[in-house]
């Protein structure tokens, strides 16, 4: 089925002359440790599965926040920064931006300083 998917993409770009742009994301589990990495062509879609609970890796961790979407021209550039991200550096920086994102949370220009 992924299969037939991805080859529909790539005639419906090829037919309307169209570029394929793939993205890397991580997201974070709000109630537990837990970051999951992840390709796609449309992050928007997929990260809504993943909140919905669409997949069966991560719907014991849902809600998620995002803590990184990255723009790739080509699937081959994509994988690969996923695959260096999944490594130990790429997840001890995950780490780091996770805490950055949390601790920033309360520190968010949307929140007022009596909202602390």
């Amino acid at each position: 089925y992924k299969r037939k998917a991805f080859s529909h993409i790539w005639l419906r770009a090829f037919f309307l002359n169209i570029s394929i742009v793939y993205f890397v994301y991580v997201i974070s589990s709000i109630n537990r440790n837990y970051t999951y990495i992840g390709l796609t062509d449309n992050p928007e879609r997929r990260i809504g599965q993943h909140n919905k609970g669409y997949n069966k890796t991560t719907k014991p961790y849902k809600p998620f926040h995002t803590i990184l979407i990255e723009e790739y021209d080509t699937r081959d550039h994509a994988r690969q920064r996923e695959k260096s991200l999944k490594t130990g550096w790429g997840r001890q920086m995950l780490r780091k931006k996770v805490e950055q994102y949390r601790a920033g949370l309360s520190a968010s220009p949307n929140h007022n300083e009596g909202d602390r």
